[in-house]
């Protein structure tokens, strides 16, 4: 069987075997969608404390908290609670989209410091 990386061609390895459903609402969600626990597969800390951040920043978001249910399972919860004025779904999309934003601009910032070469060094 052929690696992900020899397969796409990359020097990284991917998820091999990346869930269906990545995502999904776990019974108990109220019926107007304002307090809602989403179940991730296959993420962790590294994600969560993250995505909390970002969700938080929201201002139509009262509660967003994360949980590693057991370190077996591959899986992480969040919690959003939103005002009335909006719901959990579009607080999770809104999280995501500015999470990403994050890192494209993290990232480009790196590129034009690298660029620019301005970084201290240490010899």
């Amino acid at each position: 069987m052929e690696s992900a990386a020899e397969t796409t061609g990359t020097n990284y390895i991917a998820l091999l075997d990346v869930p269906e459903e990545k995502i999904e609402i776990l019974p108990g969600a109220s019926s107007d969608l304002t307090s809602v626990t989403f179940s991730i597969k296959e993420e962790d800390h590294t994600l969560g404390n993250a995505l909390r951040w970002a969700i938080m920043q929201n201002p139509q978001v009262d509660f967003c908290g994360y949980s590693i249910p057991h370190p077996s399972e591959a899986k992480m919860n969040v919690r959003i609670q939103t005002t009335e004025r909006s719901n959990a779904v579009d607080a999770m999309n809104k999280g995501l989209d500015d999470l990403k934003m994050v890192c494209a601009m993290t990232k480009a910032k790196l590129a034009q410091r690298l660029e620019e070469r301005d970084y201290a060094r240490t010899d």
